[in-house]
């Protein structure tokens, strides 16, 4: 009989550390992206990091998430994400509620579970993907994903549509998670060739030369959470400005995953966690905003220390020690307490054994 522990080393060993890797570089950047946000209206070059890693990081997030729906067909799998995903979204979404209720010193709690809180929009839209992808899949690759994108472009025009269930994001990036779903592992060992890496490399530069040039491009084009109506002035031509920032998205995606590390790295076990992070990041972000750190911290000068900050809050959020304490509420199981005091039995064991040795 295998132990816990040897368990869980071939588990580490079967997974593809390149996933992985790609994994804790986008949350990180999720993190270190909603950091900054709080400063981009008052300098240029911060707004301008921010336009870069919103042109790219979500996009490719969710496709890797549409990469490992290929199961989607196999017996429990809804009841599975129903539990992986819903229910952690009503916990936190309750959480949060109670947060903002002291933090912002509200008159009256309000649990609204049709408006999503904060980054917890990605949990609601992520659960629809899945339901969305039982019929899009009927279809072939080509007509899906035409469809996919024909939708994500005309939902632009209903002017309601917007943090509503989550519903304009879960339309706009829904393309990506349905061509990560058509994706096969071939194709990302294509993009990671030297050859490649060089070619990707100049649409890197011409978007970040863009960006100086351009410092006044509205970024929120890149949430996908409005309706064109609230984006520009002539509403009629969202559609072409929407096509675009698709054409930015997916070029600055496969860029991405040309650059990703192929090889284990210190980092690598931490990918497995993002979830975690994605979801406990908030509150401490939240923290942050509006407090004398932040008003303290003079971005400019300050950059490096948050991207130290970010790196560090995400390393610590994904730890073996938080995600034990955590493991409850987001996954509803015991697993990390029980494999944590089987540990703790068997060093007792095994101390106690040394001893009577002795």
């Amino acid at each position: 009989m295998k132990t816990s522990r040897e368990k869980a080393v071939n588990n580490m060993a079967n997974r593809d550390s390149y996933f992985d890797n790609a994994r804790f570089i986008l949350i990180f950047l999720v993190v270190f992206g909603h950091l900054i946000q709080s400063y981009i209206d008052a300098n240029t070059f911060v707004a301008t990091v921010y336009k870069f890693i919103y042109s790219f990081h979500m996009p490719a997030f969710i496709l890797v998430s549409g990469f490992f729906a290929k199961g989607i067909y196999k017996k429990g799998y809804i009841k599975k994400i129903t539990k992986k995903l819903i229910i952690p979204y009503l916990i936190f979404q309750a959480i949060y509620s109670i947060f903002y209720y002291f933090q912002f010193g509200k008159s009256s709690l309000e649990f609204d579970l049709l408006n999503p809180h904060w980054s917890l929009w990605f949990l609601l839209s992520l659960f629809c993907w899945h339901l969305m992808l039982l019929v899009f899949n009927k279809w072939k690759p080509v007509y899906s994903i035409g469809i996919a994108l024909a939708i994500g472009l005309a939902v632009g025009y209903i002017d309601w549509i917007s943090n509503y269930l989550s519903l304009s994001r879960t339309f706009v990036f829904f393309p990506f998670f349905l061509i990560g779903y058509y994706l096969k592992k071939e194709h990302f060992q294509k993009v990671i060739s030297h050859q490649v890496k060089l070619l990707a490399a100049i649409p890197i530069i011409a978007v970040i030369i863009l960006l100086v040039i351009f410092p006044n491009l509205n970024e929120t084009w890149l949430l996908g959470s409005k309706p064109y109506s609230q984006l520009q002035d002539i509403t009629i031509l969202g559609i072409f400005t929407r096509t675009g920032v698709y054409a930015l998205n997916f070029i600055m995606a496969a860029c991405f995953f040309a650059f990703v590390p192929r090889k284990r790295l210190f980092f690598t076990k931490w990918g497995r966690n993002t979830l975690y992070v994605y979801l406990l990041h908030g509150f401490i972000i939240r923290t942050f905003r509006g407090s004398s750190v932040e008003t303290y911290l003079e971005p400019m000068q300050s950059i490096i220390i948050l991207v130290i900050a970010s790196f560090i809050l995400t390393l610590i959020l994904s730890s073996k020690l938080v995600t034990t304490i955590v493991q409850p509420f987001i996954e509803l199981k015991w697993s990390k307490w029980k494999q944590l005091l089987n540990n703790l039995k068997d060093s007792k064991s095994n101390a106690y054994k040394n001893t009577t040795t002795d």
